[in-house]
C-alpha cells in the first residue's frame, strides 16, 4: 500500500483521497538539468571512477524506515549511482534534478537520497553489512552515536578498514545511546557526503512512548555542479569553492516536498501531539522554522534535554551533522501553515520564490479546500 507524508506517522492513500474529497489535482512535469552553479571552478578528480553519463541509472525513490529489529538485527546497504529528480515540475523555478548521486540502498527496497532511516532500539546489536561488490569506488560507513569497537568506527585512515569495489563488510553497531543519530560514508568525506551517502540512524529508548504523529525531515544545500561533474557534464568543482544552488528538505525541493508521496508533508489532525526529528545532512547552518506553532527543543544529538532546560521557540537553528528533536501540539487553526529555512535564498529554486528548503504542516480538515488542491497541482501529485 502507497503511504502519504514524511517519513513516519503515515497515512494510506485511501485516506488520503478521502480527506482531499478526492480533489487531488492533476499535473505531468518532467525535465532534466539542475539550477545553473557559479563559474570559475577547479575540478577535482574522480576517486579513479571514470564519470558516468548512462542515462539508465535508476532514479531514486524518498527514504524509508527499516526496522531493523524486526529484520533480526540486520540491514544490507547497498552502493550504487541514480539519478535524483529533486523537483521535476516547471512550475517554480523547475525542473531540478541532480543527474548523479551515490545512494544507499536497504535490502531489496529502493535506492533513496537521503539513504534509508535505519530504526532500531536501545539495547540491541545492529549488524550492517556495507555491500559493494557492485560499486565503483571505495566507501565505508560511519555511525554517530554508537559507542563501538575501533574496527566498527567506519574511518579507513584510523581503522585501515575500505570497503573496495567487489567487497562487502560487516559493521557490528550496538544500540547502546538512545536518540537521533545520523550515519554517512566516511571515503573522501567531503565529496561522498555531498554525492548522497548519508541517512538517519535512529535509536528508541527502552519504554519509547511515540507521540500521535512523528516525522523525519533531513534538510540539506547542495553544489549541482559536482553532479553535473560525475555525469560527466561540462562542470567543474571544488569542495573549497563550494557555491549551494539546491537546496531541500528529504532530497526534495518545494513545491515537490508538499507531494503527498513524493515529498514530506507533515499531516496532521487538530490537537494531534507532533515530533519531528531534524537531521542537518549538509555543510551549513539552518535555521528552521515552522509557522502559527510554538515547539520545544526536546532531544540534541540523542541527549535528553531536562523538562526545566525547554522552552517554547518557533525557530531552531541546526548545524552540519547535528540533530534536533521538537515537539509540538497541532492547536492553531486547521490550515497550511509552511516549514522553512529561514536564511531566505534557501527557500528558493534559483532565482524563483519560494522553493527549495521548504516544506509544510497539512491539517487534515483542511485537505477538501481548492487551495489544497492548487498545492497540489504544483507539487505535481495526481490524485
Amino acid at each position: 500500500m502507497t503511504n502519504i507524508g514524511a517519513p513516519g506517522s503515515e497515512m494510506s492513500r485511501r485516506e488520503f483521497l478521502a480527506a482531499t474529497g478526492a480533489t487531488g489535482a492533476t499535473a505531468a512535469f518532467a525535465g532534466c538539468n539542475a539550477p545553473a552553479g557559479a563559474g570559475g571552478r577547479t575540478a577535482v578528480g574522480t576517486d579513479g571512477a571514470p564519470p558516468q553519463t548512462d542515462s539508465s541509472l535508476p532514479t531514486t525513490s524518498p527514504p524509508e524506515i527499516v526496522n531493523v529489529d524486526e529484520q533480526g538485527g540486520s540491514v544490507t546497504m547497498k552502493t550504487l549511482p541514480a539519478r535524483h529528480d529533486v523537483h521535476p515540475g516547471e512550475a517554480m523555478g523547475g525542473p531540478i534534478e541532480l543527474p548523479q548521486v551515490w545512494a544507499f540502498q536497504a535490502d531489496d527496497r529502493d535506492p533513496s537520497v537521503p539513504g534509508p532511516i535505519l530504526r532500531t532500539t536501545e539495547g540491541e546489536d545492529m549488524t550492517v553489512v556495507l555491500d559493494n561488490t557492485d560499486g565503483k569506488r571505495p566507501h565505508t560507513i560511519h555511525f554517530h552515536g554508537a559507542q563501538k569497537t575501533w574496527e566498527n568506527d567506519g574511518v579507513p585512515t584510523t581503522t585501515g578498514i575500505t570497503v573496495n569495489p567487489g567487497e562487502k563488510h560487516e559493521y557490528e553497531i550496538p544500540a547502546n545511546t538512545p536518540g537521533t543519530h545520523v550515519y554517512h560514508c566516511h571515503y573522501q568525506t567531503q565529496r561522498h557526503i555531498d554525492m548522497g551517502m548519508y541517512g538517519i540512524f535512529r535509536v528508541d529508548p527502552e519504554g519509547y512512548e511515540p507521540a500521535d504523529k512523528e516525522y523525519f525531515m533531513t534538510v540539506k544545500e547542495w553544489d549541482s555542479d559536482l553532479h553535473k561533474m560525475m555525469a560527466g557534464q561540462d562542470a567543474s568543482y571544488s569542495p573549497r569553492s563550494r557555491t549551494p544552488d539546491v537546496f531541500t528538505v528529504n532530497g526534495k525541493a518545494a513545491p515537490r516536498t508538499l507531494h503527498p508521496e513524493q515529498g514530506s508533508p507533515m499531516i496532521v489532525s487538530q490537537g494531534d501531539t507532533v515530533r519531528v526529528h531534524y537531521l542537518n545532512g549538509g555543510y551549513m547552518n539552518h535555521p528552521l522554522h515552522i509557522h502559527n506553532h510554538r515547539f520545544e527543543l526536546v532531544e540534541k544529538d540523542g541527549g535528553t534535554i531536562p523538562e526545566a532546560a525547554r522552552h517554547e521557540m518557533d525557530i531552531t537553528d541546526i548545524a552540519p551533522a547535528e540533530r534536533h528533536t521538537i515537539e509540538f501540539t497541532a492547536d492553531a487553526d486547521p490550515g497550511i501553515y509552511l516549514m522553512h529555512c529561514h536564511k531566505v535564498k534557501h527557500v528558493m529554486n534559483g532565482t524563483s520564490y519560494p522553493g527549495g528548503m521548504l516544506s509544510g504542516i497539512v491539517y487534515e480538515e483542511a485537505m477538501d479546500t481548492d487551495i489544497f488542491a492548487s498545492l497540489m497541482e504544483y507539487a505535481g501529485y495526481e490524485g
